[in-house]
């Protein structure tokens, strides 16, 4: 047996072990203590796995919920058990860090149908003794919500300073900001829209079919099978991947530069770097994620849309909140553009909301949140900075009692 083949299935057993036991702490509820979910399913026993960063205030004041994007986990600022990389927002999320760890107690959980702790399609199902696969419920970004709301009232946390996202993530920001506004101070969604659009779904039905079409999927049973979809999988990836960047970002990164030759084969082997580098892109995922989770996911974000409970009305969904809000966006992101940005902040003036946006200049597309972006950090910073003041924390550079 090869050195790949090994370190393979060690990547594998691991990945099983996360998704029942993760390396992270585990809040575990019982069936009594069922959650309610959109689609009329009480699901329990239930559990959600997260991480946390700096130290909760004696107030119980200063709690931060980071949310994750779609393939995201909660290790935002750890290394990742799986893959052995640092936190996907150790950039963001740290000791002098925008989201200060020193000031701040930062909570980031793994999503409700996820694959690294929290109760997914992966996880046993008790009535049965095997994953779930699709008997597990659909679950909806307020499900997801729902969840690391029941997350804060076991860690006895009654409100929030602040919930902060991209993408997915901040349909969650939102999302709290909605279902839950007396416990949210200060909400920061990034990149993101309240509702998902006819072309994303596309994209993500495109994905699922690719999953689905993979002959290892086995109707969703691979992992009782002893297979994996990794096929399917990685295309779903290699397509998702390609909206999370901006054709400029592409064109300057790759242009039509080819891999590792001088001349085209006139076949159909990965001439270009492109190519190369999507199928990277593809086959490196698959080792971390799962393929079932990612049709769950997926179709969280395709049912989202913010204002559907309050008659289709946006601003409506925000009436008399107290939340402060600061909405981010970037030039080049064609997927969450800033037109949807724009309509957030639309409804949150009609609602006399405290609102501030940005639109951050960048080239690097949708995935700008993730990257090293100057202006959002410092955007982000000056926000928390000025939210922390009124709402009495010590700001970062202050200690309690030391503003005049």
């Amino acid at each position: 047996m090869s050195a790949d083949t090994v370190n393979s299935a060690a990547a594998e057993n691991l990945k099983a072990s996360e998704s029942e036991t993760p390396s992270s702490k585990l809040a575990r509820f019982s069936a009594d203590e069922a959650l309610e979910l959109d689609s009329g399913v009480r699901l329990g026993p239930w559990q959600i796995a997260y991480e946390t960063y700096g130290e909760l205030n004696a107030d119980r004041t200063n709690a931060v919920v980071v949310c994750h994007a779609l393939t995201g986990d909660q290790y935002a600022a750890s290394t990742n058990p799986v893959t052995g990389k640092p936190g996907w927002w150790s950039l963001m999320v740290g000791p002098g860090r925008p989201i200060d760890t020193n000031h701040y107690f930062v909570i980031c959980a793994n999503v409700l149908g996820g694959c690294l702790g929290t109760t997914g399609p992966a996880t046993l199902n008790p009535e049965t003794g095997v994953p779930y696969g699709l008997d597990l419920p659909v679950v909806t970004i307020r499900d997801i919500v729902r969840a690391q709301a029941r997350l804060l009232d076991h860690l006895q946390i009654d409100t929030l300073f602040a919930v902060i996202g991209g993408s997915m993530g901040g349909m969650q920001v939102l999302q709290w900001a909605v279902s839950y506004p007396d416990r949210v101070f200060a909400a920061v969604p990034i990149a993101a829209a309240a509702r998902h659009t006819s072309q994303n779904i596309a994209f993500h039905e495109v994905g699922r079919q690719a999953i689905m079409a993979d002959p290892d999927w086995r109707g969703g049973n691979y992992i009782q099978e002893g297979v994996r979809p990794t096929k399917g999988l990685a295309i779903a990836r290699m397509a998702a991947h390609v909206t999370y960047m901006s054709d400029e970002s592409l064109h300057q990164k790759f242009g039509r530069n080819l891999q590792d030759r001088d001349h085209l084969t006139f076949g159909f082997d990965a001439d270009f770097q492109i190519e190369s580098y999507l199928r990277h892109q593809g086959m490196t995922f698959v080792d971390r994620f799962d393929a079932n989770s990612y049709l769950y996911v997926t179709r969280a974000m395709d049912y989202f849309d913010l204002a559907q409970e309050f008659g289709g009305s946006l601003p409506n969904a925000f009436k008399n909140t107290r939340t402060r809000f600061c909405v981010m966006s970037f030039t080049s992101d064609w997927l969450f553009p800033t037109s949807e940005s724009r309509r957030i902040v639309k409804a949150l003036n009609a609602a006399a909301a405290n609102v501030s946006f940005v639109e951050i200049e960048s080239d690097r597309g949708h995935d700008a949140f993730l990257l090293d972006v100057p202006e959002m950090f410092q955007t982000i910073n000056g926000f928390i900075t000025g939210a922390a003041r009124v709402r009495g924390l010590p700001a970062p550079g202050e200690t309690a009692g030391s503003r005049p």
